[in-house]
């Protein structure tokens, strides 16, 4: 009985040795799991306040983008119309004096150039589009409005011979 108490005994000790141990275990672990709840906690507060900001910098930079196509397509179409430009002059010069017998030597008024009348009209189109038509005035070389309304790139007024409009390719 003896030894068998005294087994006990040590087998007792040992428990209550390794019980220690477990709970000091417990504690750790217990400490650990507070902290990475604090942690986890901190880190969606941070998510929380970052949000609206990531919101605003993924809105400017999307209007930067926009700003850039922007400035693209405005030096784009400021080397078009100057392509243009060139072309028409090249190609479509307004009349010289003693060079086109059909004209008359002293002209009473400043004619415009085909580019300038194309401007015309395309500005009138976008800014108007439900009444584009430009009156036709003495200042509009009459070759050049032949010439806009054989190729089909102009239309007259149904009703007034005297008014014209860009044929709208864009719709």
């Amino acid at each position: 009985l003896q030894k068998v108490k005294n087994d006990l005994e040590m087998m007792l000790s040992s428990v209550w040795s390794k019980n220690k141990q477990l709970e000091e275990d417990l504690k750790r672990e217990q400490q650990w799991y507070e902290e990475q709840k604090r942690i986890i906690n901190t880190l969606n507060r941070i998510e929380e306040e970052a949000k609206p900001q990531a919101e605003h910098l993924h809105k400017i930079r999307g209007l930067e983008e926009l700003h850039n196509k922007t400035l693209k397509l405005k030096a784009y179409k400021k080397e078009l119309l100057s392509a243009l430009g060139e072309f028409l002059e090249k190609h479509y010069p307004l009349p010289q004096n003693g060079k086109n017998k059909n004209f008359s030597a002293e002209p009473d008024v400043q004619l415009l150039t085909l580019q300038d009348i194309l401007e015309i009209l395309i500005n009138k189109l976008i800014t108007t589009p439900n009444e584009p038509y430009v009156t036709i005035n003495e200042s509009f070389w009459p070759p050049y409005i032949e010439l806009l309304l054989r190729f089909g790139m102009a239309l007259r007024h149904p009703e007034d011979p005297n008014r014209m409009r860009l044929e709208a390719f864009h719709n």
